[in-house]
């Protein structure tokens, strides 16, 4: 393979953290308070977006302090493609036979509904985040896939299942042609919307610190036990002093087992991979008025945003390395390239998108950033098992931006009694976090994945063979 022109030694900065902001490093005092009546661990979408809520609710009479191990929003939020896009339709087959069809109906609608809440909070609070409100196009390109798609899509709708309003369904014929890639042999397209996620969080960061959240930078999280000194409290130790708090949110998306052991293998680290691709002609480059999803068939699928600049984020690439296990899967090496992933992005434009066949799109910048993973693939948002005045809300699989700001304000009702039970939450009951959830032996998530895994076990054998 030749030499990346991008040094696999450097941190890999996204496109959204390039530039260094005020609040990456930023620490309210040189020392951690002695105690909070609320700490919340990790700054990214979902740490920040409960410390607004609960901030709103006006329920918390104590001091409020988020920690985060490293910079602010430095993990995934900062990392991923900006992509605000529900799914209305596609695994609603795999919710039915996992969860029912009242709940996959309920976690599709709660998606659905996040884009226009997103919308919401950018115009109330004003905020300055390139945010777009569009169609997002599911384009398939394997044909085989495209009818299983269909078929299941046509059944869920003679069934009334599910609310599909939104969904419009564009056969062969025509879906080059709609959609604007080549070979496309259906499309899907519904509202989404795309942004600049590190850029809403850093500002809604700004805010609450301005109202009198303590935030802290470069303090990890190392231990958490019963409080000795202060009953139904918690003690948390950081390499910066330790913090009693009343409660304790974790936020902490891949990293959460480092944390909370229990949560081994039910919320796994995944790597994927994004990039950055600019042109010449800028504002004049061919215009894309949707986001996409490119789907190839199973585990392979790339998602896209364009930017008014007319430049164009991409991320997916697992066809390049989904065979790899190691590369990819319970890893936290943000700062390495994934396998292949720049041979595979170059050139990407020209190859799937008409009218960009003569353009010089290139990369221009190209980084991995680390997800965190259901084994049942849905999100642990709620209180910590056994453990009072612990909750959770992580295990995204990927998908958090149209699912995070909605948890969060769930999350928050239960954390300030504005909710008396989960049911009252607004959540879909499938989110909550449970004994019989975490001891639970089989991973859907992984036996997902297994025949990836086992086309390179394959293709091993026979190498060893040879």
């Amino acid at each position: 393979m030749a030499a990346s022109r991008f040094p696999v030694s450097d941190p890999l900065p996204s496109i959204w953290t390039a530039q260094p902001h005020p609040l990456d490093n930023y620490r309210s005092s040189s020392a951690l308070p002695a105690k909070c009546e609320v700490l919340i661990v990790g700054s990214g979408f979902a740490g920040v977006a409960t410390a607004y809520h609960l901030m709103n609710s006006r329920k918390i009479h104590g001091p409020i302090v988020l920690v985060d191990a490293r910079k602010h929003c430095s993990g995934a939020t900062g990392r991923n493609g900006g992509h605000i896009k529900p799914d209305p339709y596609y695994n609603f087959a795999k919710y039915e036979r996992l969860y029912g069809a009242t709940q996959a109906a309920e976690l599709a609608e709660f998606e659905t509904s996040h884009v226009y809440a997103v919308k919401q909070l950018v115009e109330s609070e004003e905020l300055d985040c390139d945010f777009q409100l569009t169609r997002s196009i599911d384009v398939y390109l394997d044909r085989d896939h495209a009818d299983q798609t269909i078929e299941a899509y046509r059944l869920a709708l003679k069934k009334g299942a599910i609310e599909m309003k939104d969904v419009a369904l564009t056969t062969a014929k025509d879906a080059e042609r709609v959609s604007g890639v080549k070979g496309a042999q259906a499309c899907f397209s519904f509202t989404a919307a795309s942004l600049w996620p590190r850029k809403l969080v850093h500002q809604l960061l700004g805010r609450l610190i301005d109202q009198g959240v303590q935030a802290y930078a470069n303090t990890p999280v190392t231990s958490i036990a019963q409080s000795s000194d202060h009953e139904g409290c918690w003690s948390i130790t950081t390499p910066t002093g330790s913090i009693t708090a009343r409660k304790v949110v974790f936020a902490t998306n891949g990293f959460t087992s480092a944390i909370l052991p229990q949560y081994a293998g039910k919320i796994v680290p995944v790597r994927g991979a994004c990039c950055h691709i600019t042109t010449s002609l800028g504002r004049n480059a061919p215009h894309l008025p949707n986001t996409y999803a490119l789907r190839f068939g199973g585990n392979a699928y790339d998602y896209l945003i364009p930017r008014a600049d007319g430049s164009i984020v991409v991320g997916g690439g697992r066809q390049a390395f989904m065979h790899r296990k190691e590369q990819w899967f319970d890893s936290v090496r943000e700062g390495e390239l994934l396998p292949d992933t720049e041979a595979y992005f170059t050139d990407y434009m020209q190859r799937h998108f008409r009218g960009w066949e003569n353009t010089d799109a290139k990369i221009e910048r190209i980084w991995a950033g680390v997800m965190g993973y259901s084994s049942d693939f849905v999100p642990h948002v709620g209180e910590i098992p056994d453990s009072p005045g612990q909750y959770i809300i992580a295990g995204f699989s990927g998908h958090g931006m149209p699912q995070i700001l909605k948890a969060s304000q769930g999350l928050s009702n239960l954390i300030t009694g504005g909710a008396t039970s989960y049911e009252d939450t607004g959540l879909p009951l499938i989110f909550k976090s449970t004994n019989e959830r975490l001891t639970k032996q089989r991973s859907e998530m992984e036996e997902g994945f297994s025949s990836d895994w086992l086309r390179e076990e394959g293709r091993t054998s026979i190498i060893q063979c040879k």
